[in-house]
This record gives C-alpha cells, sequence and structure tokens, in this order.
C-alpha cells in the first residue's frame, strides 16, 4: 500500500477512548523493546510516527494510528520486562486483554518475537491466548538483518517450532533497518482487511 497520510488518532487506556468502530484494524502485540515502533514506522513510511525508545516499556497505552482512512495500526504496550511499578504492568494486561476480548473491528493480531532468540515464556503465552481466541496471528519475526542471510532458514525454523506454529500461521522475517518484509506484511494485511 502506498502511504500518503497516517495520524496517531487516539492514544487510549479504557474503551471509551477509542475510535468509533468502522474501519478495519490491525494490533501490534509483543514483548518490550522488541520493535513495535520502528516496525509501524517503517510500515507507513515514516520515520518517527510511533515513538522509540531505547527503554522498555515505553508505549504505555493502546495508540491508535489511522492509516490512509482505510485501516487502523494498533499499538499495544509491551509485555514482560519494562520499568514499571508491577501494579501498572498489572493495569496494561488487563487494558490489552479488553481491547483484544472486546474490539470487533480487529482483523488480525501481528505478534513480533525478535527472530536470534528462543521466543520467552510471554511470547509462547500470547501465541497460545491468541490461538485459543481464534485470531489470525501474523508472526513479524523482527531485527532479521542483525543475521546472516545464510542464517534465516535455521532461524525461521526454531521460531516456528518453539511456538508449534500451524500451516495457517505466517511468519514473515522482518527488519526495520533494511524494510525487508515490509512488502509481504502489507500483502497480508490487504487480503485480511479487504475479506
Amino acid at each position: 500500500m502506498t502511504v500518503n497520510n497516517v495520524s496517531l488518532e487516539a492514544v487510549a487506556v479504557k474503551p471509551a477512548q477509542y475510535p468509533p468502530e468502522g474501519l478495519p484494524e490491525i494490533a501490534f502485540a509483543g514483548k518490550s523493546n522488541v520493535g513495535k515502533s520502528s516496525l509501524i514506522n517503517s510500515m507507513v513510511y515514516r520515520k518517527a510516527i510511533a515513538r522509540t525508545s531505547q527503554n522498555p516499556g515505553k508505549t504505555r497505552t493502546i495508540n491508535f494510528y489511522n492509516v490512509e482512512n482505510k485501516l487502523y495500526f494498533v499499538d499495544l504496550p509491551g509485555y514482560g520486562y519494562a520499568k514499571a511499578p508491577k501494579t501498572e504492568i498489572a493495569k496494561w494486561g488487563n487494558m490489552i486483554e479488553n481491547y483484544l476480548l472486546k474490539r470487533r473491528t480487529l482483523k488480525a493480531i501481528i505478534l513480533l518475537i525478535d527472530i536470534r532468540h528462543e521466543p520467552g515464556e510471554n511470547d509462547r503465552l500470547m501465541y497460545e491466548w491468541l490461538k485459543h481466541y481464534s485470531y489470525n496471528i501474523i508472526i513479524a519475526a523482527t531485527k532479521a538483518d542483525k543475521l546472516k542471510r545464510s542464517q534465516l532458514p535455521k532461524h525461521t525454523a526454531m521460531l516456528k517450532k518453539s511456538l508449534a506454529l500451524t500451516e495457517e500461521d505466517i511468519l514473515i522475517p522482518f527488519s526495520s533497518e533494511t524494510k525487508a518484509g515490509r512488502d509481504e506484511l502489507w500483502e497480508v494485511i490487504e487480503k485480511i482487511t479487504a475479506e
């Protein structure tokens, strides 16, 4: 998709702050610091519409990005490590669960996992939880530029095996640096939102 117009339309901590339902939504989930904001920036051809940070846990709200008035990219707070009190982290968990379970216009979840490492316990739990609720799941295996091209098949196979991915699951190696995987990811998103 050619993206000329994109804007941060809503920053929410509760359903009353979400934009009205209508446009299809694609949510981005993943561990803190896995590269969600960088991936969103890369997908919409911008440098900094989604704020990136070296410190895990920068995104503490659900951010709705309106893309071409055709769909929303929804940036969810990262799970796992974050420099925040446990009560705050629990609040994010409820906020994410609320959104995922109640949003009727949510079409798919892009689950970001660092391709260089075995998925952590939180990644596996998130994948199983999403599977349980029958979501369309696309795995974006981030930081693919940090591996040699020859290492990609081995690491892709490792992710598939450790998450026990099924035939219908889609896994796309992705790099926000080189933009590898961007076109494939757009292809999948456009197919899902057209259905």
